[in-house]
């Protein structure tokens, strides 16, 4: 008995002793995170080490927000000695490069050991602007400085507004080895219209910068358009690269050994000093044009007759901005019918600045039998060679058109339309016939000839009432209105098929045969296509409430997505929505 209680008290007291063994060893657990420096600018390295006196396991790192990773993890493990003591030392090393200016926390990292979780405690990071020179001189990334160089060359800093620039990013580099080229932050244009050069194939050129032997890459090339007057400022390209740089120590052949380290180089922001355009001889038609034009209005043709049509071609072709101005628009008299016009473009824009052609297409149908006159029109630009406006003039054009209804013939009554002209070719024509009977089978009498005997009288009915419904459909204005407005809308659902891979031409078809098959079933002009009332005449018409809605609000849509993101899948299902919804008030409207 008094040995099992001795035994109990031995067990209790190793329990304890383990215990507070395992205490001991908890509380000197040590994990911390140490850094290189605090504050860095933003073409420096950044040192992290993770250290721990213990062997922990399960190593989490932090996500290093603000922060790319150059090199690492690297582990180090450590043990020693000391007048009979050991000291264990355990670390995972970073190297790092910031992203961008700011303050940036770097989160806890954490392990394993025990059974018990540890983690070091936040470092707080401060990134200022890129440094004029390492702040270690022995770092070896001095050769990499003075030997490594972007620059963005900008071809005029004080333009007019609307005056093409261009700005080339060129990366000079000599002695070194570059490689992986990654954008740290894009150029910013604001308040430019911008268009990207393609560069097919990046190739090493030879060249002079600062007055030495460079090589150098063109990395980007871009057209800018300033659009307001002032000093506008380009925020500067960045880039990462991957730098090979020499060493003073060599391998056991003799050659020289490299090493490889991660270089933030930056552009610098430009400020461009745009002037704007004089007041002094500005036209009053004058819509932004600036550069070198030529101005054309052509007719397809100006000789029609009744409910044929004609396209008139506004155009300008030239070497400026021409994505850019609005075109002028035809006056026309109130007899021709003239829809809205659809906008084409065949516009290169290479580093010396858009060229090529834009025109607006005017479909116009004449109501009535005479002749028209297209009043003589007029385009103004600002010719950047003279420094002076100048204005470009078209001649009048004359549309004839040869036959249909006067407009005294559009009010007479319907009796006088339905009236049926004589038809005198077939007075002629005797009712009765005498055949003589011969014995020989011959063509007369047989049923071929009968047949083409009777066939005049079979089609004079026909031909009276064809010549009938033909004069009261070219007396009828209203009706040829419509079903030219229907032709339209189907014409102008196949135009924006056709631009269904040109997001703004596809839009502004789509929004065409939305207005043109309303004025087919509503008898309505564009100047009366307010949503309400478009609502109003719809719902009276025996609509249903939701094709309505989906109606305004497709055709709403229209000028939005113009100048909004959207992908093939968006405008694809755009234009199925137009035709279904198109369908669908077709039998709904009475």
């Amino acid at each position: 008995m008094v040995i099992q209680l001795e035994s109990l008290k031995m067990k209790k007291y190793l329990a304890a002793i383990v215990l507070l063994v395992c205490s001991t060893l908890s509380a000197q657990v040590q994990f911390e995170a140490r850094v290189s420096k605090t504050t860095l600018g933003l073409n420096e390295r950044l040192r992290i080490d993770f250290m721990m006196n213990v062997d922990g396991d399960n190593f989490v790192q932090p996500s290093f927000d603000g922060f790319q990773i150059i090199a690492g993890p690297s582990q180090q493990v450590s043990q020693s000695w000391v007048n009979g003591r050991s000291s264990f030392e355990k670390a995972y090393s970073y190297f790092l490069v910031p992203n961008q200016k700011g303050t940036f926390i770097i989160k806890p990292a954490a392990i394993e050991y025990n059974g018990q979780i540890y983690k070091t405690a936040p470092v707080k990071i401060i990134v200022t602007a890129a440094t004029e020179q390492p702040r270690d001189p022995n770092d070896s990334q001095i050769s990499g400085d003075e030997n490594l160089y972007l620059v963005a060359d900008v071809s005029k800093t004080n333009p007019y507004i609307n005056e093409p620039i261009t700005v080339v990013y060129k990366l000079y580099f000599a002695n070194i080895g570059i490689s992986n080229l990654g954008e740290s932050s894009k150029p910013k244009y604001n308040d430019f219209w911008s268009q990207n050069i393609e560069i097919k194939q990046l190739a090493a050129e030879e060249g002079i910068f600062k007055g030495q032997n460079f090589r150098f890459i063109v990395l980007k090339k871009v057209v800018l358009y300033p659009q307001k007057s002032g000093r506008l400022k380009i925020e500067p390209l960045s880039l990462s690269v991957d730098v090979q740089l020499p060493t003073n120590r060599r391998d056991m052949f003799g050659r020289m050994m490299l090493t490889e380290t991660t270089k933030r180089v930056s552009a610098g922001a430009k400020t461009i000093t745009v002037k704007p355009l004089p007041e002094t001889g500005k036209p009053e038609d004058f819509s932004g044009a600036v550069g070198d034009f030529d101005f054309k209005v052509t007719p397809s043709k100006t000789n029609l007759k009744h409910g044929e049509s004609l396209d008139l071609v506004v155009s300008v072709t030239g070497k400026g901005n021409l994505k850019l101005f609005s075109l002028p628009k035809p006056v026309v008299p109130n007899a021709l019918e003239m829809y809205d016009a659809v906008h084409s473009e065949d516009i290169s824009t290479p580093l010396s600045g858009m060229a090529g052609k834009s025109s607006d297409s005017y479909t116009i149908i004449p109501q009535y039998r005479g002749n028209y006159p297209v009043k003589p029109m007029q385009f103004s630009y600002f010719d950047l060679s003279s420094g002076a406006y100048k204005t470009l003039h078209s001649s009048q054009i004359m549309i004839n058109v040869l036959d249909g209804p006067t407009p005294a013939d559009s009010t007479a009554t319907d009796g006088n339309k339905n009236k049926i002209t004589t038809i005198e070719e077939f007075k002629t024509i005797k009712s009765k016939t005498n055949f003589a009977v011969i014995n020989k089978k011959d063509f007369f009498g047989s049923n071929l000839f009968i047949g083409l005997l009777l066939l005049p009288f079979l089609l004079v009915p026909i031909i009276v009432l064809f010549k009938k419904k033909k004069e009261a459909m070219d007396g009828d204005i209203s009706g040829n209105r419509i079903r030219m407005n229907n032709k339209l809308a189907k014409k102008y659902l196949s135009e924006a098929k056709k631009q269904i891979n040109n997001k703004e031409l596809f839009y502004i078809a789509l929004e065409k045969a939305m207005h043109n098959f309303l004025k087919a079933k509503l008898h309505i002009e564009t100047s009366e296509m307010s949503k309400d009332n478009i609502q109003e005449l719809l719902l009276s018409r025996n609509a249903k409430p939701e094709a309505v809605n989906d109606f305004i609000a497709l055709t709403e849509n229209c000028e939005v997505a113009r100048y909004a993101p959207s992908s093939s899948v968006t405008i694809q299902q755009d234009f199925d929505k137009a035709v279904f919804i198109i369908s669908e008030l077709e039998k709904q409207i009475a």
